[in-house]
């Protein structure tokens, strides 16, 4: 440890944060992580057979990434090379890298740690090719992004994707236990209290501790309720970026609750959005979109909800309209599923680009010239309107196409089942006018 605050020009008597001094000195502290360092996890795998292996270690913030880099180097023998791609180029790693081949020259390893990895574009990225393909440097890259999408094929290739978890309660309470022994003496909250800083933390434990050291350091009279820790503590936003992964996997959360007819977890997913900053009119439309695909004709009224959640928002804006848009998901996520429609769309579409330029039968075309007449055009055109019971039971596919596609399949929920008797009544005219 003492190495990171001789470079910083601090010795080991320097004030330290607590998050730094509790930093685990070894693998088998890291807590949260066992499914990783412990029993036959990939990392405790390749500690038992002596070799660690290129790796790309994805996970939220605070959980260990940078400590399990450091203490893999530290097992292996390898010498700890940091750099972070936010601040550091091409210069920078070139620099590493022929420091890396002097090692090896020399009999030694490189780990080589990149924080944020996928902030490198594609062209940094393929430098790493060649100096982990020859042993030059073991890479420990970390990232907080999807790296299939973000990390170039080629490295992913070369490299194991381990996915470091959020901490839960139990690990995060480790922490707390942790930072007690350090100040010898409880943290002076309530067991409330406890939960709520718990809960602040969101899943990062070096969060946790940075609190934690808050509450010790302001040196309460008496231990302290969850309301007294929000006044003491400003409560953290949402880990959440509009163009990055959260938002997408929290957007199809919202979308798969509502599909799954639970309005209680709508809500929450709709909250969560709205709480860390989401454009609500961008929700406006993804819930216009719910009410087409996933409910159609089974509630024909879902489509007019979710339109006038958007004309509400519109008019009355944040936060009054956003009660407009939990008003809607609540109306789709409690209405009839169906998604007849829009299977009927895309099979109407194959069929249609497939039969190329079929013309309409001749029966239904108009024909405002002689010539049209005398082709036949709008011969034998019946009135729907004037037969019986409104449908003639004319056939209006293309002539060419003997067998009549049937696109839309109504269910038996909602709105949909009377519609299903309806079109097999006249399906069966139009059956017998064809013989």
């Amino acid at each position: 440890m003492s190495n990171l605050f001789e470079a910083a020009g601090m010795d080991d008597g320097a004030p330290r944060p607590l998050a730094d001094r509790l930093r685990p000195r070894m693998l088998d502290e890291v807590v949260g992580q066992d499914h990783l360092l412990k029993g036959k996890g990939p990392i405790a795998r390749m500690r038992d057979q002596g070799r660690i292996a290129s790796m790309i270690l994805w996970g939220p913030p605070g959980v260990g990434k940078t400590t399990i880099a450091r203490l893999l180097a530290q097992d292996s023998g390898l010498e700890f090379e940091p750099l972070s791609a936010v601040f550091s180029g091409v210069a920078d790693l070139k620099k590493v890298f022929e420091r890396a081949r002097a090692r090896r020259q020399a009999g030694r390893g490189t780990l080589l740690f990149v924080d944020e990895i996928h902030r490198f574009n594609r062209a940094q990225q393929d430098g790493f090719l060649p100096v982990v393909e020859e042993g030059v440097i073991t890479l420990v890259g970390a990232t907080t992004e999807n790296p299939s999408f973000e990390l170039n094929a080629a490295l992913l290739s070369r490299c194991q994707v381990l996915v470091l978890k959020r901490l839960g309660d139990e690990a995060l309470g480790q922490l707390l236990d942790r930072a007690e022994a350090d100040y010898g003496r409880d943290l002076p909250v309530t067991p409330e209290g406890r939960a709520t800083l718990t809960a602040l933390a969101d899943g990062d434990g070096r969060y946790l501790l940075n609190l934690a050291e808050e509450v010790f350091e302001s040196e309460p009279d008496h231990k302290l309720e969850p309301r007294e820790i929000a006044e003491l503590l400003q409560k953290r936003a949402p880990a959440y970026d509009k163009d990055r992964e959260e938002h997408y996997n929290l957007i199809s959360a919202l979308h798969k609750a509502v599909r799954g007819s639970d309005p209680n977890a709508a809500l929450y997913w709709l909250a969560r959005m709205l709480g860390a900053g989401e454009d609500p009119l961008f929700l406006a439309r993804r819930i216009v979109r719910m009410a087409n695909e996933d409910i159609g004709l089974a509630d024909p009224t879902a489509i007019h909800a979710a339109l006038a959640a958007k004309d509400v928002y519109d008019f009355l804006g944040s936060p009054e309209g956003e009660l407009a848009l939990a008003q809607a998901v609540v109306h789709l996520a409690c209405a009839p599923k169906s998604n007849a429609v829009y299977t009927a769309w895309k099979g109407a579409m194959k069929t249609a680009r497939e039969t190329g330029s079929l013309m309409p039968p001749k029966h239904i075309l108009n024909a405002p010239t002689k010539l049209m007449k005398s082709e036949g055009y709008g011969s034998g055109y019946e009135y729907d309107n004037d037969a019986e019971g409104g449908v003639s039971g004319q056939d209006y596919f293309p002539d060419e196409m003997r067998e009549r596609p049937v696109f839309y399949r109504p269910t038996d929920r909602g709105r949909e089942a009377v519609i299903a008797e309806r079109l097999e009544r006249w399906r069966a005219l139009r059956n017998n006018r064809r013989g």
